[in-house]
């Protein structure tokens, strides 16, 4: 299960995990058996979909055997939710070097709260309008112009698409932490999963039982 806590850091180079940088698709050095997830049972883990996956080289077949394990199931009580099926694709990025001006900007123009920090194209950091508005509280009037690189940025979370949702919420609350970064097998930025996220799956799952 790759998730991975940041420390907290200036933007500078990449502060990715060293197993999300450069990772490639089938590159396990751990798991030699291959073992289906057994459709028998409902009770699909995160290990079984990673075994599946990464053994049999082909992560279409393992996403068939967990849609069988999981068929029937609402998604907020699989035993196995991967964090690919509630995160949000789109995710937006700001320079380094940008101020916190023009982070505040990016943040309004695209309705969001959560930035992608790159330096040099690589990962470099994930901060959220909270934190920014805690930041600027923090320091004085000329705060707006200070660039990111100049900053400690908060620690942030990683995750694979793979990784189950359940472990991230899990270790979001033990951190503290209200949104992880999912980072592709190419070691790029693929989503942004948040715990509105997580409250949009459960307040879908309460309206269901109301109407039932």
């Amino acid at each position: 299960m790759s998730i991975f806590v940041s420390e907290p850091g200036r933007p500078i180079g990449t502060r990715l995990p060293e197993a999300f940088r450069s990772r490639r698709v089938g590159d396990v050095t751990e798991l030699s058996e291959s073992a289906a997830i057994s459709a028998e049972h409902s009770e699909a883990t995160d290990a079984e979909f990673q075994q599946a996956v990464h053994s049999g080289g082909s992560r279409f077949r393992a996403l068939q055997e967990y849609g069988a394990a999981a068929a029937g199931e609402r998604r907020e009580e699989r035993v196995y939710l991967p964090v690919a099926d509630i995160s949000s694709p789109a995710q937006f990025s700001v320079p380094a070097s940008a101020t916190v001006a023009e982070a505040l900007a990016t943040m309004e123009e695209h309705g969001v709260h959560h930035l992608v920090v790159l330096a040099d194209g690589n990962v470099a950091g994930l901060i959220d309008l909270r934190w920014l508005l805690s930041w600027i509280h923090e320091h004085s009037s000329e705060a707006l112009d200070q660039s990111l690189i100049h900053i400690e940025l908060p620690a942030f979370l990683t995750a694979s698409p793979e990784t189950d949702a359940h472990q991230l919420a899990r270790l979001m609350l033990a951190h503290r932490l209200n949104a992880a970064l999912v980072i592709n097998a190419a070691g790029k930025p693929a989503g942004v999963v948040t715990s509105t996220d997580y409250l949009k799956l459960y307040a879908n799952a309460g309206r269901q039982e109301g109407s039932v």
